[in-house]
């Protein structure tokens, strides 16, 4: 028999929610048949057989979290015995030990210690402060670090370590709000959400957001879309706003290239990029994710509407690969979509802006004569790091996109 271990399946990722069991105890598999779907704070995951066999236990139900390296289910392939017990992991190689070396291929399944040894090795700490923290019997993963990127300092463990003990009776009773109502349903936030959660409050308490606001009259790259439709549909793709918005914020980008900049985590170094890859929040299953566009500045529409539609169907489904979710420079949200028409939207660190854009509407205006005509206007409220991007810099950053999308045909002085 065989016990299969929960591999690597993302950088920093050390435990997972088991999603849904494609197998039931007693089945048979075969090789790269998909045996679990898996929710990483990142995407869902589905992990295959590494070989054909029957499958005789499930280790971890679904809805429960599965571990990094520990056992997640055992099979039995042909002419194995229930006493012949190996333990197989889909991975190059073993995870290293606290020594650097890489650990016995023959070694049993981690414990629940050793599980919890790999996810405190994550953590960034001096050797003095582990050799206080396993003096203690504890663990890095459970102590809030301050210092730089989460380290954990002495100060924390101490800290930690002064904190009022909470019994697990309390911890586990629901407390009444403080209406005085005890809650109909409690769920744990996990996976996705629950890096939402933290990125948000990161984001949000860290960078100072400057937010501008504006009008764009999009009559004219409505007509234009209603034109190429037609075009882009008989290749098998939808054309919607999203690939005029993100080829007309490349072109604004190489006119005020600090918005495509980042500020590093010590706020004393900028980094410009010339490669502009474009973020568009998804509303999916799993929470909220921000593909992105890669190199938008060298792609043309039909390209970007193809990418658009992509990223879009994989993150509704919960599947986008984590080198979509990485390198973004800039992001929108179209907030519009679901019938907004403002809102504020919070940084995607460590970029440096974000555009959340409204639902067109059809709304009076006056031409240069004076006229009243009937127009398509849709709101857009910018988000800029205030660090270092003031207002007349994101002032004019939007101008020059506005001025693209208000008069779509200027995009082609502008094509390769």
């Amino acid at each position: 028999m065989s016990d299969f271990l929960l591999p690597d399946i993302g950088e920093g990722i050390v435990e997972c929610e088991v999603v849904e069991w494609r197998v039931a105890e007693g089945d048979t598999i075969e090789e790269d048949q998909p045996i679990v779907e898996v929710m990483t704070d990142k995407a869902l995951v589905e992990i295959t057989a590494p070989e054909a066999g029957t499958v005789t236990k499930l280790y971890v139900p679904q809805g429960k979290i599965a571990k990094v390296h520990a056992p997640l289910y055992a099979y039995q392939t042909a002419g194995q015995s229930n006493s012949d017990t190996t333990a197989t992991e889909q991975v190059p190689s073993a995870p290293p030990s606290s020594h650097g070396v890489a650990a016995d291929e023959d070694s049993q399944p981690p414990t629940s210690q050793a599980v919890t040894s790999i996810a405190s090795s994550k953590v960034p700490a001096s050797p003095a402060v582990r050799r206080l923290v396993r003096e203690h019997s504890l663990a890095l993963s459970e102590i809030s670090g301050s210092g730089k990127d989460g380290r954990v300092l002495k100060e924390d463990v101490l800290a930690h370590l002064n904190a009022p003990a909470v019994s697990t009776q309390t911890a586990s009773v629901s407390v009444p709000s403080s209406t005085g109502l005890a809650p109909s349903k409690v769920e744990p936030l996990r996976g996705v959400r629950a890096v939402m959660a933290k990125r948000m409050v990161e984001a949000a308490s860290s960078i100072p957001h400057f937010h501008y606001g504006e009008e764009i009259d999009v009559t004219e790259l409505l007509a234009l879309r209603e034109r190429l439709k037609p075009q882009v549909e008989a290749k098998g793709e939808r054309l919607t706003l999203m690939p005029f918005f993100m080829k007309a914020m490349a072109l604004a980008v190489a006119e005020t290239p600090i918005i495509n900049a980042q500020l590093n985590s010590e706020a004393n170094e900028l980094s410009y990029y010339d490669q502009c890859n474009i973020g568009m929040a998804v509303d999916s299953k799993a929470g909220l994710l921000v593909p992105n566009v890669k190199g938008v500045e060298g792609l043309t529409l039909f390209e970007i509407a193809k990418e658009v539609g992509r990223l879009t169907k994989a993150a509704r489904e919960g599947r986008v690969d984590q080198a979509d979710l990485k390198g973004g420079t800039i992001s929108i949200s179209n907030i519009g979509a679901l019938g907004g028409t403002y809102a504020a939207p919070i940084i995607n660190a460590p970029e440096a802006a974000i555009v959340a854009i409204g639902k067109t509407q059809w709304l009076p205006r006056f031409d240069e004569h004076g006229a009243v005509q009937r127009r398509a206007i849709l709101t857009v409220t910018w988000a800029g790091d205030h660090r270092f991007i003031d207002g007349g810099t994101i002032a004019r950053f939007c101008n020059a996109w506005k001025g693209f999308l208000e008069a779509p045909e200027n995009m082609l002085l502008h094509l390769a």
